[in-house]
């Protein structure tokens, strides 16, 4: 099996606001002493193993990321036991997930610090003890406590994106796929909108817009990085060959179908990947971001920065004499498509 899975791919978008900064303007970043525009790597991830399509494909296989665990467990223990009684032991089985909030009411202080993303299986194991300890109106002992946590076997997006359990380290896990910050491939001046709203229900005349505002965009050329460790993804399913392969093929078809969803409803942003290109081998991964150092200039900004990638793709082969395996496609010569491309990177 190759180790090693990259994938690099040019997304254009129109004018839009895909991931705002703290002031509500799309995200930037000095790259090649330039400005271009960014998309983080969080608002990414979030967006794919989110989307419809991700979490269709892999039912059953998708972790949940809570600080709810004392009310889930309240939820079961109170069909058996008292309303005291089962606020206590609740507390007990959450603090396993993380230390529990000490302010708000009952019900707040069930609830961890921190999010947790837990499996299908240990949110299950956890709904189970809620409703053997409400039957048997008991406290859990240390070993049922202690069973609660276990490996990210079966949940595809926590092997994919890791998770860190501070009360429980030894039940860490680290991420298989690492993405890069999304950045244009050509300098980007952030523009703004100027809009104004009508209030529908004033007759009089002259009295001017009933909401006045702006918000700020850009367009651009999207280059994208993402890698995946196959064999740590492997292990961290548990060694679960076909679910590897299915994880691979749907966060794939994520990556080169789903936008993040900021501004949508005002700018309809929803674009697919233009160019892709998959590599698999053992050599070092490595992104092709160089390509873009200076920024694309001119009227064929996606042809350029296809030919660039291709070129800065076959000079690192040759001087570090790596050829990884690669499959492409293309959609402004036509070539390719996203079945045989899918096909590629889920094979071993």
């Amino acid at each position: 099996m190759s180790r090693f899975l990259q994938l690099h791919f040019l997304t254009v978008y129109a004018p839009s606001n895909l991931n705002r900064d703290d002031l509500g303007r799309p995200k930037t970043a000095l790259f090649g002493g330039t400005q271009r525009l960014r998309v983080s790597s969080q608002s990414l991830k979030r967006a794919w193993r989110t989307s419809e399509g991700f979490t269709a494909d892999l039912k059953g296989h998708i972790g949940t990321r809570t600080k709810d665990f004392g009310n889930v467990v309240h939820a079961e223990l109170v069909k058996g036991m008292d309303a005291a009684k089962a606020g206590t032991v609740a507390k007990q089985v959450a603090a396993v997930f993380g230390t529990l909030k000490t302010k708000g009411d009952e019900e707040a202080q069930r609830q961890t610090e921190t999010l947790v993303h837990v499996t299908p299986s240990e949110l299950a194991s956890l709904k189970e003890l809620g409703i053997r300890l409400g039957k048997e109106k008991r406290e859990p002992s240390e070993d049922e406590l202690a069973s609660l946590v276990a490996t990210a076997a079966g949940a595809a997006d926590i092997a994919l994106f890791g998770r860190m359990l501070a009360a429980k380290p030894g039940f860490n896990v680290e991420a298989a796929a690492q993405v890069a910050h999304a950045l244009s491939v050509h300098k980007v001046v952030i523009e703004d909108d100027y809009f104004t709203a009508v209030d529908d229900l004033n007759a009089k005349e002259d009295t001017g817009a009933g909401h006045v505002g702006t918000q700020e965009f850009a367009s651009a050329v999207l280059y994208h990085y993402v890698c995946i460790d196959r064999a740590l993804l492997a292990e961290n399913l548990g060694n679960d060959e076909a679910l590897k392969n299915k994880t691979v093929a749907a966060f794939t078809k994520a990556c080169l179908t789903v936008a993040p969803t900021g501004k949508q409803n005002s700018f309809a942003s929803r674009s697919l990947a233009s160019y892709v290109l998959a590599e698999k081998g053992d050599f070092q991964p490595r992104s092709l971001a160089v390509a873009f150092l200076e920024p694309v200039k001119g009227d064929a900004m996606l042809v350029e920065a296809i030919q660039r990638l291709g070129d800065t793709k076959a000079s690192f082969d040759k001087v570090y004499g790596s050829a990884p395996a690669s499959c492409h496609f293309d959609t402004t010569k036509n070539q390719g498509t996203l079945a045989e491309l899918v096909s590629f990177v889920a094979e071993a």
